[in-house]
Protein backbone atom coordinates (compact mmCIF):
# COMPACT_ATOMS: atom_id res chain seq x y z
CA UNK A 1 0.00 0.00 0.00
CA UNK A 2 1.45 3.27 -0.73
CA UNK A 3 1.71 5.90 1.84
CA UNK A 4 2.74 9.71 2.47
CA UNK A 5 5.47 10.65 4.50
CA UNK A 6 3.50 11.31 7.44
CA UNK A 7 1.27 8.20 7.31
CA UNK A 8 4.46 6.04 7.53
CA UNK A 9 4.84 4.36 10.96
CA UNK A 10 7.50 5.47 12.81
CA UNK A 11 10.01 2.12 12.55
CA UNK A 12 9.61 2.77 8.54
CA UNK A 13 10.49 6.35 8.99
CA UNK A 14 13.52 5.10 10.96
CA UNK A 15 14.88 2.82 8.27
CA UNK A 16 14.09 4.84 5.43
CA UNK A 17 15.97 8.13 7.18
CA UNK A 18 18.71 6.00 7.81
CA UNK A 19 19.16 5.01 4.32
CA UNK A 20 18.96 7.83 3.27
CA UNK A 21 21.24 9.65 5.62
CA UNK A 22 23.63 6.66 4.15
CA UNK A 23 22.95 7.82 0.79
CA UNK A 24 23.35 11.78 1.83
CA UNK A 25 27.11 11.09 3.36
CA UNK A 26 27.82 9.20 0.52
CA UNK A 27 26.66 11.69 -2.09
CA UNK A 28 28.27 14.25 -0.11
CA UNK A 29 31.61 12.67 0.02
CA UNK A 30 31.79 12.40 -3.53
CA UNK A 31 31.11 16.04 -3.97
CA UNK A 32 34.36 16.87 -2.30
CA UNK A 33 35.79 13.99 -4.27
CA UNK A 34 35.01 15.48 -7.71
CA UNK A 35 35.66 19.48 -6.50
CA UNK A 36 38.79 18.07 -5.41
CA UNK A 37 39.43 16.28 -8.87
CA UNK A 38 37.93 19.12 -10.62
CA UNK A 39 40.67 21.58 -8.99
CA UNK A 40 44.05 18.85 -9.47
CA UNK A 41 43.33 16.91 -12.69
CA UNK A 42 45.95 17.61 -15.57
CA UNK A 43 47.39 16.25 -18.63
CA UNK A 44 45.90 16.05 -22.45
CA UNK A 45 42.36 14.91 -21.17
CA UNK A 46 42.36 18.20 -18.79
CA UNK A 47 39.49 20.23 -20.43
CA UNK A 48 36.82 17.35 -20.66
CA UNK A 49 37.87 15.95 -17.66
CA UNK A 50 37.93 19.50 -15.47
CA UNK A 51 34.60 19.92 -17.26
CA UNK A 52 32.92 16.56 -16.59
CA UNK A 53 34.00 16.57 -12.67
CA UNK A 54 32.22 19.81 -12.23
CA UNK A 55 29.20 18.29 -13.99
CA UNK A 56 29.33 15.66 -11.59
CA UNK A 57 29.56 18.14 -8.17
CA UNK A 58 26.82 20.36 -9.23
CA UNK A 59 24.78 17.78 -9.72
CA UNK A 60 25.88 15.89 -6.42
CA UNK A 61 25.30 19.27 -4.51
CA UNK A 62 21.64 19.43 -5.51
CA UNK A 63 20.97 15.90 -5.38
CA UNK A 64 22.19 15.60 -1.65
CA UNK A 65 19.86 18.60 -0.32
CA UNK A 66 16.88 16.68 -2.40
CA UNK A 67 18.31 13.60 -0.67
CA UNK A 68 18.00 15.68 2.60
CA UNK A 69 14.84 17.37 1.86
CA UNK A 70 13.20 14.27 1.75
CA UNK A 71 14.71 13.20 4.92
CA UNK A 72 13.10 16.18 6.78
CA UNK A 73 9.85 15.57 4.70
CA UNK A 74 9.21 12.05 6.71
CA UNK A 75 10.18 14.36 9.68
CA UNK A 76 13.74 12.85 10.34
CA UNK A 77 16.63 14.18 11.25
CA UNK A 78 19.59 14.89 8.14
CA UNK A 79 23.18 14.48 9.13
CA UNK A 80 24.20 17.53 8.81
CA UNK A 81 27.98 17.07 10.02
CA UNK A 82 30.93 16.70 7.72
CA UNK A 83 32.45 14.38 10.43
CA UNK A 84 29.33 12.49 10.55
CA UNK A 85 29.29 12.03 7.02
CA UNK A 86 32.65 10.86 6.44
CA UNK A 87 32.27 8.18 9.04
CA UNK A 88 29.44 7.13 7.60
CA UNK A 89 30.15 6.66 4.36
CA UNK A 90 31.85 3.35 2.03
CA UNK A 91 33.27 6.40 -0.42
CA UNK A 92 36.76 7.15 0.63
CA UNK A 93 38.01 10.55 1.14
CA UNK A 94 41.25 11.48 -1.40
CA UNK A 95 43.94 14.23 -1.37
CA UNK A 96 44.01 14.51 -4.98
CA UNK A 97 47.09 13.70 -5.95
CA UNK A 98 46.27 10.93 -8.91
CA UNK A 99 46.76 10.53 -12.42
CA UNK A 100 43.56 11.62 -14.61
CA UNK A 101 43.18 7.70 -14.81
CA UNK A 102 43.30 7.13 -11.46
CA UNK A 103 40.69 10.29 -10.37
CA UNK A 104 38.42 8.65 -13.36
CA UNK A 105 38.48 4.92 -11.68
CA UNK A 106 38.36 6.37 -8.46
CA UNK A 107 35.34 8.35 -9.42
CA UNK A 108 33.57 5.77 -11.46
CA UNK A 109 34.04 3.55 -8.08
CA UNK A 110 32.43 6.27 -6.24
CA UNK A 111 29.38 6.75 -8.53
CA UNK A 112 29.00 2.99 -8.95
CA UNK A 113 29.10 2.38 -4.83
CA UNK A 114 26.64 5.46 -4.61
CA UNK A 115 24.19 4.05 -7.42
CA UNK A 116 24.22 0.65 -5.35
CA UNK A 117 23.04 2.68 -2.56
CA UNK A 118 20.20 4.49 -3.73
CA UNK A 119 18.63 1.29 -5.55
CA UNK A 120 18.84 -0.31 -2.16
CA UNK A 121 17.18 2.90 -0.20
CA UNK A 122 14.65 2.50 -3.31
CA UNK A 123 14.21 -1.25 -2.14
CA UNK A 124 13.77 -0.46 1.53
CA UNK A 125 11.43 2.59 0.86
CA UNK A 126 9.22 0.17 -1.63
CA UNK A 127 9.06 -2.12 1.41
CA UNK A 128 7.33 0.20 3.27
CA UNK A 129 5.15 1.80 0.71
CA UNK A 130 6.49 4.97 0.52
CA UNK A 131 6.89 5.42 -3.19
CA UNK A 132 7.51 8.65 -3.25
CA UNK A 133 11.69 8.09 -1.73
CA UNK A 134 11.91 4.67 -3.83
CA UNK A 135 10.97 7.21 -7.01
CA UNK A 136 13.64 10.21 -5.45
CA UNK A 137 16.02 6.69 -5.16
CA UNK A 138 15.72 5.56 -8.56
CA UNK A 139 15.93 8.89 -10.12
CA UNK A 140 19.52 9.75 -8.36
CA UNK A 141 20.43 5.96 -8.58
CA UNK A 142 20.02 6.41 -12.55
CA UNK A 143 22.17 9.70 -12.69
CA UNK A 144 24.86 7.94 -10.80
CA UNK A 145 25.03 4.96 -13.16
CA UNK A 146 25.58 7.67 -16.24
CA UNK A 147 27.93 9.53 -14.60
CA UNK A 148 29.68 5.79 -14.26
CA UNK A 149 29.14 5.14 -17.89
CA UNK A 150 30.63 8.51 -19.05
CA UNK A 151 33.97 7.96 -16.92
CA UNK A 152 33.97 4.03 -18.11
CA UNK A 153 33.95 5.09 -21.49
CA UNK A 154 37.29 7.46 -21.00
CA UNK A 155 38.95 4.55 -19.71
CA UNK A 156 37.47 1.82 -22.76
Amino acid sequence: MTQTAMALNSDAKTAIAEALNQSVAETAVTTMLAQNFHWNVKGMAFGPLHDLFQKIYEDHFEGQDDLAERIRAIDMHAEGTLAGMIKRSKIAEHDGHATDKEMIKIMQDAQETLAATLAGCGELAAKHGDTLTEDLCIARGQTHEKFAWFLRSHLA
